[in-house]
């Protein structure tokens, strides 16, 4: 159980059974599954630059505001790399979960945002945010594919990413969107 949850966690970041859309963001959430891996896809817009975007996706000890991320320490940075050990913590049914991962960021300033677990609670864990640009807003996509290290039943698993993660994509876009209150010092 304790994999499960960190399945749903680390996407600190989304899943649902079928696309789905929220009017606040343009939220979409949807998941696909290929034998043990899920494929997760995402996208919400906000009304931010792309530069504050950026800045919100790498603000990776920012993240311990999000729900269920307890604690996110970078751990070093070189070049465009940034490694960090990130702890989340989430109730199913009134039990906590505590999952723990070491990953790997490689940043595409104001563009990209590719990830990967080096290590942690699931057998694999990659993918990546990518920022588009429009008019008055800043889409976010996210796309990872992750395989839990769990000996619960997909359908369990897939019940409870439906539930939990479409919750955090939204907490993600509020998050994001009060940020804009104080731009970085990068996009001034």
């Amino acid at each position: 159980m304790k994999q499960l949850l960190y399945f749903f966690l680390i996407a600190s970041c989304g899943i649902a059974l079928a696309q789905e859309s929220s009017n606040a963001y343009d939220l979409k959430v949807a998941v696909t599954r290929a034998g043990d891996r899920f494929q997760v896809n995402a996208s919400y817009e906000v009304p931010i630059t792309i530069c504050e975007a950026f800045a919100f996706i790498t603000d990776y000890e920012g993240a311990k505001n999000l729900p269920g991320v307890v604690d996110s320490k970078v751990l070093s940075r070189s070049g465009n790399k940034v490694k960090v050990a990130r702890s989340l913590e989430e109730r199913i049914l009134f039990i906590p979960f505590e999952m723990r991962s070491e990953l790997e960021y490689v940043e595409i300033p104001n563009r990209a945002l590719l990830f990967e677990q080096l290590s942690g609670d699931t057998k694999y864990y990659k993918g990546s945010w990518r920022l588009f640009s429009e008019k008055e807003f800043t889409a976010f996509k996210y796309d990872a594919k992750i395989e839990p290290n769990s000996l619960v039943p997909s359908v369990v698993i897939e019940f409870f990413i439906k539930n939990i993660l479409r919750r955090q994509f939204e907490s993600m876009a509020e998050a994001a969107l009060l940020k804009r209150s104080v731009p970085p010092k990068t996009c001034r």
